[in-house]
């Protein structure tokens, strides 16, 4: 949810009953903060931070985190043992994101408080593994005795209520609120992602680290690269830097990295995030008393 969710979408989603978190990812840690200190004061309800291990400026955001007393953490994209311990001392609860049994067990052993298990479908940066929801999560319930979230392909009540069928206690939900009016993502990409339709979306730059794209033309420009079997490097720098920025925020849906799920093909209006929420609210309690009732 990197140049989607900030303070605005965090705080909609809590105050509307779900859980909101801010994307680190694309944030600094002065922003980061700003961010911290506008959605506390937004919202009396709590809400997460997600952060990418891997992000270069990483201690200074867990001392954010730490400092204004942010109550819970989704990491992600590394290693879990490298500061959930360090978190909890701090009475945080600490979620990591996987893509496979084996890290759901490492993140257990780490003494994350549950997992979210992400499937092939979820937008962004993916597992390598690219197995799919329906097979990740029972596979991770089945690993561990830590709660298991689902992710990956969920933009519907009834589609969360699948994955609770399935094992898991709860789903994290990122292509649906893109399309919000909360979210900070750029009119131009909200527009593009409500007008997906199926096999517009591709898992790509897997020589890199694996991303899910909507087909523009730097996608076919990066599928002609890796058909003519180019290097890493020169992946690289096709990529170049603020690519994901370029298009998710500056609305340049054509040359920009434009990352979200498959589930975009279900997703056909913006709307408030409260509103989304309380959609999937009613469309998973109508499912819960008639599970066969096909609209």
């Amino acid at each position: 949810m990197i140049w989607a969710s900030g303070w605005r979408l965090a705080s909609a989603v809590s105050n509307a009953g779900g859980l909101g978190i801010i994307g680190s990812g694309s944030m600094y840690p002065d922003v980061l903060k700003e961010h911290i200190i506008k959605c506390k004061a937004a919202t009396n309800k709590p809400f997460g931070v997600n952060l990418p291990l891997l992000y270069p400026n990483i201690d200074e955001h867990i001392q954010t985190i730490i400092e204004y007393k942010v109550p819970i953490v989704f990491t992600s994209a590394g290693n879990p043992k490298a500061f959930t311990s360090l978190l909890k001392q701090h009475g945080i609860v600490v979620v990591h994101v996987v893509s496979s049994s084996k890290f759901a067990k490492k993140s257990e052993e780490a003494g994350c408080d549950a997992v979210v298990a992400e499937g092939f479908e979820a937008g962004g940066h993916n597992g390598r593994e690219e197995t799919t929801t329906l097979v990740l999560v029972p596979a991770v319930c089945n690993a561990v005795a830590i709660p298991v979230i689902a992710a990956g392909g969920i933009a519907t009540g009834r589609q969360m209520l699948s994955t609770m069928v399935l094992g898991a206690e709860g789903v994290q939900i990122g292509s649906r609120f893109v399309a919000s009016n909360e979210a900070s993502s750029h009119e131009n990409f909200k527009t593009a992602v409500i007008h997906t339709n199926e096999g517009d979306t591709v898992l790509s730059l897997k020589q890199l680290t694996p991303v899910r794209l909507l087909k523009n033309r730097f996608y076919n420009e990066v599928k002609q690269a890796e058909e003519k079997c180019a290097t890493p490097d020169q992946l690289n720098i096709l990529l170049g830097k603020g690519r994901a920025k370029k298009g998710m925020f500056e609305g340049d849906v054509e040359e920009g990295e434009l990352e979200i799920g498959q589930v975009a093909t279900l997703i056909k209006t913006i709307q408030p995030a409260a509103a989304i929420v309380k959609e999937i609210w009613t469309d998973f309690e109508a499912a819960l008393t008639s599970p066969l009732n096909r609209r």
